[in-house]
This record gives structure tokens, sequence and C-alpha cells, in this order.
């Protein structure tokens, strides 16, 4: 499995359009740039009108996920056009991550603050993979028809190579780990103690926590990987793969450089492998994997 995987990503390489590769790489490496340059994120952020927010991340994922595809066919002019039901299926695709990355619905579960605080930080990244996944599921019963469901139906036969890109992750964490601006980020669960201890955080509730976070890799795997790139497969085959790569990358504004910089090749690497095993549960395993040990290692470093 492991040399599947090498051949995957060798085949990708020798088979891209090389132009295309350099140019889109610099045009990811200039929206980096312009983002923490600008701190463009924190701008969004500061708005207080949701609509706006919201529309601003919408161009902010058009304009990651659609110039790298002008830009290939500009290059690779290709003999047809893009059907209509690509950019309806575009537009779609922008509009409901932005609306991912931006909702925050408040439940009130008691009239303790604390008790509402904590459930709700709990059920944060579960309400948003329901929403998410309906909304796929949607689109798959009566959009396109996709015989794999957004690559959750195929199994894979040997875990074993993800788990050596695991290990292979692990001294690149305990690196970041002593770095202010991880420190900073890490771990998340901080969010339920933000003035105190994790120490004095309950197990069950850390827990809770960390398996609700969990949940948001779920949603990313499915909706990057599944959806973008089984999904979009189907126009742009291979190349795909780029352009969602980049659109990854920039969900990931605001958080420490090196992560993001970072994330712009693992979804390189993941959708390399999804385009060819139509599967998202080894980019998952990983996907977790990397999250969880990046708390263990927020966690040791403000020990």
């Amino acid at each position: 499995m492991l040399k599947n995987i090498l051949n995957y990503i060798r085949n990708y390489l020798l088979h891209s359009d090389k132009k295309i590769l350099l140019l889109s790489s610099i045009f990811c490496a200039l929206l980096i740039f312009l983002n923490y340059y600008f701190h463009l994120d924190r701008m969004i952020g500061k708005n207080s009108f949701y609509l706006v927010k919201l529309l601003a991340w919408t161009v902010v994922f058009m304009v990651a996920f659609g110039i790298p595809v002008w830009l290939q066919r500009q290059i690779s002019r290709p003999a047809l056009p893009l059907p209509a039901s690509f950019y309806g299926l575009f537009l779609f695709a922008v509009s409901l991550f932005a609306l991912k990355y931006t909702l925050h619905v408040h439940f009130v579960f008691s009239a303790d603050s604390y008790t509402n605080q904590f459930w709700n930080k709990i059920l944060h990244w579960p309400f948003l993979l329901a929403i998410v996944s309906l909304s796929l599921l949607l689109i798959r019963k009566w959009f396109i028809k996709e015989d794999t469901a957004w690559g959750t139906l195929k199994k894979i036969p040997d875990w074993r190579p993800y788990l050596l890109m695991l290990l292979f992750m692990l001294p690149l964490i305990s690196l970041a780990a002593t770095q202010p601006d991880f420190q900073a980020m890490y771990p998340k669960l901080k969010m339920l103690a933000p003035h105190s201890s994790l120490n004095e955080i309950p197990g069950w509730q850390a827990l809770l926590f960390e398996l609700s976070y969990g949940s948001d890799f779920l949603t990313i795997e499915l909706f990057f990987r599944g959806f973008l790139i089984i999904g979009f497969a189907r126009w742009l085959g291979k190349e795909a793969i780029l352009p969602v790569a980049i659109f990854y990358c920039s969900i990931h504004f605001g958080k420490p450089l090196g992560e993001c910089i970072s994330s712009y090749f693992g979804g390189l690497l993941l959708g390399i492998v999804v385009y060819n095993t139509r599967s998202i549960w080894g980019g998952l395993m990983v996907h977790l994997g990397i999250a969880w040990m990046m708390e263990i290692a927020g966690n040791l470093a403000r020990s």
C-alpha cells in the first residue's frame, strides 16, 4: 500500500503540467503573504455584521479555489468549456464552507452561564458536521449521482502507510510546539479554561471536547477530499487536486504561519491519495492523528 501511495504521488508529479504547478504554488504563496502581512483574517473576523463576514469569506474562498481553476484552463486550453453545472456546484461549495466557517449558533440549556458555554462549545463542531453532511447528501441525491458517497463507502485495505505518515509528522509537531505562535493557538482544549490551568478541567469534559473537536476533521475531509476532489474530478480530472489544496490552505489563515504553509502540501498529498483511492478514511486518520498530537504537544508545552 505504501508503494501504491508513492506511485500515486510520482505519477501526479510526472504527468502534471509543471508550469501550472509552479504558477499555482506562487499564487498560493501570494495569498499567504497577503493574509499574514495585512492580517485579512483578523479584519474579517472583527467585523460585527455576520452577513459581511459571510460574504467576505465567500469571496476569499472563491478567489482561492476559482483562480487556480481559471489559471489551469488558460494554460491547458481544453477543447470543451465547463458546463453550467460546474459553476453552480462551485458557488455552492464556497458558500457552504463560508457558512460553516462563520456560523456560530448559541443554544440555551440552563440559566447557568458556564453550563451554556460548555455545551455550546461541545455541540459546535458536531452541529456544523450535521449541516455539511446533510447539504452534501442532498447534493448527491438531487444533483450528482456519486457512487462512493464522497469517499465514505470504500474501505482502506492497509492502514500501515497512514501510520507511517503520522510517525513522520511526530518530530515536526514536536518542533512546532516550541514556537510561541503554536503555543498561543494550542491546545484547543484551553477554550474550556481560558483563565485557569488545564488540570482543573474534569476528565470527562476534556474527553467530550476532544471528540467534538475531532468531528470537525471529519467535516473537513468529507468536504475537501470527498466532495471537492471526487465531485469536481468529473469535470477537472486530477487537475481538481491543486485548486482544492489552495482552497484548503486558505481555511488555515490565522493559524500559525508554518501550519498554514504546510497545509498546502498536506492538501496536495491527501488530494492525490483520495483521487486515486476514492476513500477519505486514510486521510481522516492522518488528519485526526495530527490534530490530537498537536493537542498533546500544546498541552505539554504549557505544563
